[in-house]
């Protein structure tokens, strides 16, 4: 395959839910907003970022197992917002070269996990 033809303009994380309707409610707090697209009634989707987009789908068999990484620029700052949301996520852990996280699981279990100090190379 010649370079010049794969080249990837989109990348979609992809979270497995049991009900779609409790996904789209939790999501939407997370994300401050309603889904920007639902091409089914089993999909909905947010644009988080210049090429980056977050669905959630049903799929009864993989609920509960996915994990979902969200680089923020100020962690503290983020998990106040969306406290105020009533989304209430765990302790800051420190991890390693200044990578910090914290955690919560949706309504299926599915761990969202932010991360603070993200940087491209280390």
């Amino acid at each position: 395959m010649n370079a010049a033809t794969f080249r990837v303009e989109h990348v979609l994380a992809v979270v497995p839910v049991g009900d779609i309707d409790a996904a789209i409610a939790w999501y939407g707090e997370l994300f401050g907003r309603r889904p920007d697209n639902t091409p089914m009634t089993s999909l909905a989707e947010w644009h988080v970022a210049q090429g980056g987009w977050v669905q959630v789908t049903v799929d009864a068999d993989r609920a509960g197992n996915g994990l979902l990484n969200l680089a923020v620029s100020d962690l503290p700052a983020a998990i106040d917002e969306l406290a105020m949301r009533g989304l209430h996520f765990g302790a800051i852990s420190d991890v390693n070269k200044g990578v910090r996280l914290s955690s919560l699981g949706d309504p299926d279990g599915n761990v969202v996990t932010l991360i603070g100090h993200f940087r491209v190379r280390y």
